[in-house]
């Protein structure tokens, strides 16, 4: 993207239809670091690599909880993210309140994405440089949302953003006619393996990824870094033994064969 004598305000159309400083927003969900969620018809996970910039520094949080019932991961401005958590944290204690009942997680969506439209038709405003999934579960079962800068909202089964992301969507989109019917586990394992392909290479360890999980019966919590570990192993180790078996398989075929040349 280029700068455009179109691009100096929020309110300021092209002549294409188009908000140059809304697009810029969601460019920077795409220079954020990737988050993945999924959803079965009772569990939902968020995981998010949360590398640091630095050695001498920690990694910011990617994953806020929201709610027992509702947790968020964030690529793009954390800034922005933590403020819009806050925000969504007080929707959710507001309405416990008044109605003694969680708040439904659609309801809260519609009212995030509200308030990420109005930064849109405001001159003193800028939209937020943030996108948002939204995993959660209500009376009507396991829900994941993603809410974007521009104010629109999508219901997915499996969605990936930031950085990368493309290459997570593609495994995503093999194997997501699986998991309304995936159990817990078999969601977390996919969520690390999607995670890894954003990596392009790089070693998936514990400590440069987070995980969280809701569901039925189990509030919205994060993973410690030694089950995420072991998760991580059994994933490898199912991965080299398809690579192992085709060897196997030709040392049975020799011995098979030597005998009947003889």
């Amino acid at each position: 993207m280029f700068r455009n004598q179109y691009d100096t305000d929020v309110t300021t159309w092209s002549p294409a239809g188009r908000l140059f400083q809304v697009e810029y927003a969601m460019e920077a969900v795409k220079q954020g670091s990737a988050a993945i969620g999924l959803r079965s018809a009772t569990h939902a996970v968020l995981a998010t690599v949360n590398k640091a910039s630095s050695e001498l520094s920690s990694a910011q949080r990617k994953v806020f909880k929201i709610d027992d019932h509702i947790g968020v991961a964030i690529a793009g401005l954390t800034a922005d993210g933590r403020v819009l958590s806050r925000y969504l944290r007080n929707e959710c204690i507001n309405h416990a309140f008044v109605y003694e009942s969680p708040l439904p997680v659609g309801r809260l969506v519609v009212r995030l994405a509200d308030k990420a439209q109005v930064c849109t038709q405001r001159s003193w405003k800028r939209p937020y440089g943030v996108g948002l999934l939204v995993a959660g579960l209500d009376e009507s079962g396991a829900h994941l949302y993603y809410n974007c800068p521009s104010g629109n909202y999508f219901e997915y089964q499996a969605f990936a953003i930031g950085s990368r992301s493309q290459a997570a969507k593609t495994f995503l989109e093999r194997k997501f006619e699986t998991y309304s019917s995936a159990s817990c586990d078999e969601l977390i394992k996919d969520a690390l393996f999607a995670i890894k392909e954003t990596l392009q290479g790089e070693k998936l360890m514990s400590s440069i990824c987070t995980v969280a999980v809701v569901g039925v019966g189990e509030p919205f919590h994060v993973l410690d870094q030694k089950t995420i570990q072991e998760l991580i192993d059994s994933i490898e180790t199912r991965e080299e033994a398809p690579a192992a078996e085709p060897g196997a398989m030709q040392e049975d075929q020799g011995q098979d064969v030597a005998p009947m040349d003889i």
